[in-house]
């Protein structure tokens, strides 16, 4: 179960330690122009994982916010997401950050491998999905690359940063998904 492993990295529950690495990448305009939140606070980071961390005990567990870090270092570099949104339908969605040093490496693509496979060997999800900003080309190929097929085009989708925006829908089932 956790923590995942893969050839370079090792996805773990966040710790209170954490929060300078997260603040790193959480702080960054250019990082978080795509995405729901930023740029944090000292405080906004903080309270972040003061949220993420509590989630961890929830049981049964449904969401799991993983730090991405490297292996010999075991500097965090990231975070990599799955949440299970429906339990009936076996339904889970995932969602992925990582500090902009470290963009561009395929570390991106490697976690969210692992977290796809775990959501399909150890939660038993048959379907899990992801949205991106239309524009935000670097995550719409990670989707890609792991298999995952867009499915549609949400408009206005969410209200962030004062504006509505559109997403790209991908997904992939649990069949599709090759071990």
């Amino acid at each position: 179960m956790i923590p995942l492993e893969t050839q370079r990295l090792i996805l773990r529950d966040f710790v209170e330690s954490d929060w300078p690495g997260v603040h790193q990448y959480a702080s960054d305009r250019e990082v978080v122009r795509y995405l729901t939140f930023g740029p944090n606070s000292e405080e906004d980071t903080k309270n972040f994982l003061q949220r993420e961390i509590s989630l961890q005990s929830k049981e049964p567990r449904q969401h799991f916010a993983l730090g991405v870090t490297l292996k010999p270092q075991k500097q965090l570099i990231g975070i990599c997401r799955i949440s299970v949104q429906d339990i009936g339908n076996t339904i889970g969605s995932i969602g992925y950050s990582f500090t902009k040093q470290f963009w561009g490496q395929g570390y991106a693509t490697e976690a969210v491998k692992a977290v796809v496979s775990f959501g399909f060997q150890e939660l038993n999800l048959h379907r899990i999905f992801a949205t991106c900003h239309p524009e935000n080309i670097a995550s719409t190929r990670v989707m890609q690359k792991i298999g995952m097929q867009q499915e549609g085009y949400l408009r206005e989708h969410h209200w962030i940063k004062e504006e509505w925006r559109d997403s790209w829908l991908y997904a992939i089932l649990e069949y599709e998904w090759i071990f």
